[in-house]
């Protein structure tokens, strides 16, 4: 019987969500993304130590950000040589905030990539879902630099980036999952909370049918997954970005997949279109204790992560 990844296949495009790059090719990802926790990670070990250390010596007296970005552009850059499509790069979290220095670092990344000899179009610029960052990604996209719009928990924000012309959305599941079975505590009842009722698979479907109900182009890629129902239970979104260890658990797995979000049932759905000004986003997501809270944590953590790695930069020096 086909494996659970294969059947997945049929249905979504599969992006694998690390950087260890190493892993890749066994499970034949269409794309791949990456994030500071997932470098810092990657770099930690000894296989991917060299990449670190030649990064430093090649921008010997160069500030550590600019360490970082060629860093990074190296990790794409091999990823890219096992995967055939798309590498999503993240600005760093500390501009999450800064609408024209995050279009200028997405710029500088950009042009790093074309000077390796990787055309843009095989790059996702990520950019954390806050108003300044989509305001980045609408100015990024009209220089025709796509743009991965991450820690996206709300509504408001999904639409806001399908208004702003983002190429690609990534709406965390697990995370979502996490909040809601925290709040819950002891209540909290895993059969009734889970498969298709799961708070996170359901913000995502309900993004997915928004924007196939008004016709945006933005794409839906699901991340950040806690278990396999998460994922199977988004069959037919456009792309979801999994880890390595869940990426081998559908591998291993000869459970039956299904499609389960298809174009034309969410045409159908009963939908509002959301209003996104600026007033109207910052208050609808303040009015969304859950995306208020894990937004303001990604961003935290990620910070958090890019210092780290610039110590063992500095260390390396």
């Amino acid at each position: 019987m086909t494996n659970a990844l294969e059947q997945l296949k049929q249905y979504t495009t599969v992006v694998a969500d690390t950087g260890d790059f190493q892993e890749l090719a066994q499970y034949q990802p269409q794309d791949a993304t990456t994030n500071p926790s997932l470098i810092l990670k990657s770099v930690q070990k000894d296989a991917y130590r060299p990449l670190l250390e030649k990064s430093v010596r090649d921008n010997k007296g160069s500030a550590t950000a600019t360490v970082i970005d060629h860093l990074l552009v190296a990790f794409g850059c091999e990823i890219l040589k096992t995967v055939p499509g798309r590498v999503s790069t993240e600005v760093d979290a500390r501009l999450s905030f800064d609408a024209e220095r995050s279009i200028q670092k997405g710029v500088d990344l950009i042009e790093r990539y074309e000077a390796a000899g990787v055309s843009r179009e095989r790059v996702l610029i990520k950019l954390a879902s806050t108003w300044e960052g989509i305001r980045a990604a609408e100015a990024l996209q009209r220089q025709g630099i796509n743009c991965n719009m991450t820690l996206l928990f709300a509504p408001v924000q999904a639409a806001a980036c399908a208004e702003a012309g983002a190429k690609l959305i990534s709406p965390f599941v697990g995370r979502i999952y996490d909040w809601y079975k925290s709040r819950a505590g002891g209540h909290w009842d895993e059969a009734s909370n889970g498969g298709a009722n799961d708070p996170g698979v359901q913000s995502v479907r309900r993004i997915y049918a928004y924007y196939r109900k008004f016709g945006y182009a933005t794409e839906v890629m699901g991340a950040s997954f806690r278990t396999i129902g998460q994922i199977t239970e988004l069959a037919g979104c456009d792309l979801l970005t999994i880890s390595p260890d869940l990426l081998k658990r559908l591998h291993d797995s000869t459970g039956l997949v299904e499609r389960k979000l298809t174009p034309q049932i969410a045409r159908n759905e009963a939908i509002e279109r959301i209003d996104v000004d600026e007033p109207a986003f910052r208050f609808q997501l303040n009015d969304d204790a859950m995306a208020t809270e894990k937004l303001a944590e990604g961003i935290r953590v990620f910070a958090q992560d890019a210092r780290k790695l610039e110590t063992l930069i500095d260390e390396l020096r």
